[in-house]
């Protein structure tokens, strides 16, 4: 008998599980608002993703730990795109549920139809076309299922649309019918303002209600989804409330402690529960990974923690002050995989589908064309700049340390055609690497930097290549804040090109919105016509930063 538990952890280790580790962030990069269910043994996880396209990734795992992509709700332009919009409009925090073999996703179209629902019966998808909840003025909409009833609940406009402060909001509910995915009967207002209205508390958002122990759990988000954020609680013995404030409110929060401790998670908030394969509690939550004070690249991240029950109140992370990078289970977990940790990745790209990577507002066009050689992207005149759907395919900046690489084959005709390999915040905070020709008629190799006063880029340096180089090898190297960009020929070692750039130029603090940077293949012909294409061989990726040694 004293063998088993031995020949457990062989069997477990060979199969690739380690006892009991969870790995934060279990998403990184810019994987914000994150909702999980959990279903039978499978649990899925899904993320905003603003003006992206496809939307709302779907996300898989059997351990909590190690998550594998197998979706995205919106695949379809004829379900929405979001062309015209900026990048950091769009899709905003959606929410998975689960009742009677059918999965719900409710969420928020910022600037067109607003709340709206989504059904399947496979979590892969396909996925229903947007049905609109009109009644549901607000954001961040939710279910709850009870036997035979449904409830929707979400962020809403202050009491009579007069709010005494600013960011003064509610939260709210319907009864909703859960097969014609319509509201019933009359509105009720559940929290005014948040905890203590007195104390104007801001942006009471992304609630959930869960039920346990006989009580209803009321939790959202409370003060804005930056250094001041954190989660709240609530209860009630009906879920139609009164709801209840918990008396040591916040649940969660990483406000108040030192700025200068090491390797800080901050802005942790709009959290989801479920129970995990232990049948202890867990919450996932977004947060971030600062370099130096409020700056970040990486954008707002999925992490995960437990929670405990005191005197049947939730408290997420209960053991500690800061949130951990990793936490200790009594359940074997798969080891780190290509989701979390330090990895490396090389994306395919001969016409394998990659549920990971991204397009600009819809899917692409016949500018888009894998093929056995390589990615061969057709020169549009749309810039990244713009609000259309120009050549670009994108990854996300998973690491405050590490870098991207490609090799492209491109001979440009004019000083308008330009291709290489972008690190992209939003339209006006952006730098890009990239082959062209100059006045002179000469192929180079450009360093730009977005210009946000004239809503264009700027030049910073550029390197004249041999008449003959048609294949250039393209690297950019991120380490906290600062960003290098490097090129290659055939046969020959990376050179750096201009001097390292700010990073922060790049975060989250200086470009305002809710987005993190993509590393992405890009090819223009900035506004003129062209015929002319670019073929990309790589799309690598590794980060490596040292929080994960």
């Amino acid at each position: 008998m004293k063998l088993l538990p031995f020949i457990t952890l062989l069997i477990l280790s060979l199969a690739g599980y380690s006892q009991g580790k969870l790995a934060n962030p279990i998403l990184p990069g810019f994987y914000p608002d994150p909702s999980i269910i959990k279903v039978e043994s499978d649990y899925y996880l899904i993320n905003s993703t603003f003006s992206y396209f496809p939307g709302i990734p779907i996300f898989h795992s059997k351990d909590l730990n190690t998550w594998t992509q197998v979706g995205n709700a919106i695949d379809r332009p004829s379900q929405m795109d979001f062309m015209g919009e900026r990048l950091t409009r769009g899709l905003f925090a959606p929410t998975i549920n689960y009742n009677k073999g059918t999965y719900y996703i409710t969420c928020t179209d910022i600037d067109n139809i607003g709340n709206f629902v989504l059904t399947a019966t496979n979590p892969a998808g396909p996925w229903s076309d947007p049905v609109p909840i009109p009644e549901v003025r607000g954001i961040d909409p939710s279910l709850f299922f009870e036997g035979e009833e449904a409830y929707i609940i979400y962020n809403s406009e202050a009491p009579d649309n007069k709010p005494h402060y600013d960011g003064h909001r509610t939260v709210r509910m319907y009864a909703f019918d859960a097969k014609t995915l319509k509201v019933k009967g009359q509105e009720i207002q559940l929290v005014n303002g948040g905890v203590d209205i007195t104390k104007k508390p801001v942006w009471i958002e992304g609630p959930h209600i869960y039920k346990r122990n006989g009580y209803y759990y009321l939790l959202a988000a409370e003060g804005g989804t930056s250094v001041n954020h954190t989660q709240v609680a609530f209860r009630s013995d009906k879920v139609t409330g009164p709801y209840v404030p918990y008396e040591k409110n916040p649940i969660l929060t990483q406000k108040g402690l030192d700025p200068n401790r090491k390797h800080p998670v901050t802005s942790t908030g709009h959290a989801d529960l479920v129970d995990g394969p232990d049948g202890q509690t867990y919450a996932v939550f977004l947060g971030v990974r600062p370099y130096e004070g409020d700056y970040y690249n990486t954008g707002r991240e999925t992490f995960i923690a437990p929670v405990s029950w005191t005197n049947n109140w939730p408290v997420i992370n209960p053991d500690f002050k800061e949130v951990q990078y990793a936490y200790q289970v009594t359940y074997s977990t798969k080891t780190a995989g290509v989701q979390n940790g330090n990895f490396k990745v090389k994306h395919d790209l001969t016409g394998k589908k990659d549920l990971s990577l991204l397009f600009l507002r819809t899917q692409p066009g016949s500018w888009y064309q894998p093929g056995k050689k390589g990615l061969a992207l057709s020169l549009r005149p749309e810039t990244v700049m713009g609000t259309a759907n120009p050549a670009f395919v994108g990854r996300r900046q998973q690491h405050l340390v590490c870098e991207t690489s490609t090799t492209m084959d491109f001979k440009p005709a004019s000083t308008s055609e330009k291709a290489g390999l972008v690190i992209l915040q939003d339209e006006n905070h952006f730098y890009f690497i990239g082959k062209s020709v100059n006045q002179g008629g000469k192929q180079v190799l450009q360093l730009f930097k977005g210009d946000t006063e004239q809503a264009g880029m700027k030049l910073i340096t550029e390197q004249v290549l041999p008449a003959t180089a048609a294949a250039v090898s393209l690297k950019i190297a991120a380490n906290n804040d600062q960003y290098r960009f490097f090129y290659a020929l055939k046969g020959a070692e990376w050179k750096q090109l201009g001097e390292v750039m700010d990073g922060k130029f790049l975060s989250t603090k200086v470009a305002g919105g809710f987005l993190g940077s993509l590393f992405g293949l890009y090819a223009t012909s900035s506004g003129e016509a062209s015929t002319n294409q670019a073929l990309f061989t790589t799309l690598e990726y590794s980060g490596d930063d040292l929080i994960y040694k």
